[in-house]
């Protein structure tokens, strides 16, 4: 089990998306083997539920950029 801390907002804002899901899907293999204490488990949660934001907002962004090259593209 890995010695996880609290999310770091400053450290997850700098992930690409790549970084960020590589990352969550770690966070999620170590919850799902079980094994952690319990505040091992919430800081492994809380530190996932930061990298999905982080991932959202990569995906909310591309999306928002496609929709502005459509646009201009039709325009």
């Amino acid at each position: 089990m890995s010695d996880v801390t609290a999310p770091d907002p400053a450290d997850i804002a700098g992930l690409s998306y790549e970084q960020a899901r590589d990352e969550l899907v770690r966070v999620v293999s170590e919850l799902e083997q079980g094994g952690a204490t319990l505040e091992q488990s919430i800081a492994l949660w809380e530190r996932g539920e930061a990298l999905a934001r982080r991932c959202e907002e990569w995906l909310i962004g591309a999306k928002e950029r496609l929709d502005a090259a459509r646009a201009a593209a039709e325009g």
